[in-house]
């Protein structure tokens, strides 16, 4: 089990809700949620649009193509009864990722707390060591 959280993803023109995987190995220098191309598609960012920067990640399996869309997205945790704040990422779009990833920088400003990973819990920082929340299904 890993901890995967319900995001509210938005721009200026349409929102989007989606499961991502908080993922503390994915090491970025600023906020970041990756994705899939479908849902870059439901966001209207696929194909990459004028501006999106291509890169080449480093990753544990090897060399990972990205178009990076720097500050295109606000994101916020949306829990059952708490709601994190806002934060503005970058769109990080993969044509090889299956789900969306929060990168470490994200998932500190997000205020998420990983509580156990194995077992798929976690917290909002703000919140009491003994208010655990279970992962959402992927």
């Amino acid at each position: 089990m890993v901890v995967r959280v319900k995001l509210r993803v938005s721009d200026e023109s349409r929102s989007v809700e989606l499961v991502a995987l908080v993922n503390s190995g994915y090491e970025a220098d600023g906020p970041q949620l990756m994705v899939p191309v479908g849902i870059a598609r439901r966001l209207g960012y696929w194909p990459p649009p004028p501006g999106a920067l291509e890169r080449v990640f480093e990753t544990a399996g090897g060399p990972l193509r990205v178009w990076v869309i720097p500050r295109a997205v606000k994101v916020k945790v949306v829990a059952s009864d708490a709601e994190s704040g806002e934060v503005t990422a970058d769109l990080v779009i993969s044509q090889v990722t299956g789900e969306a990833l929060i990168s470490d920088v994200l998932c500190d400003e997000l205020g998420i707390a990983i509580e156990r990973p194995g077992k798929g819990l976690w917290r909002f920082r703000w919140e009491p060591p003994d208010k655990v929340r279970g992962s959402e299904g992927a």
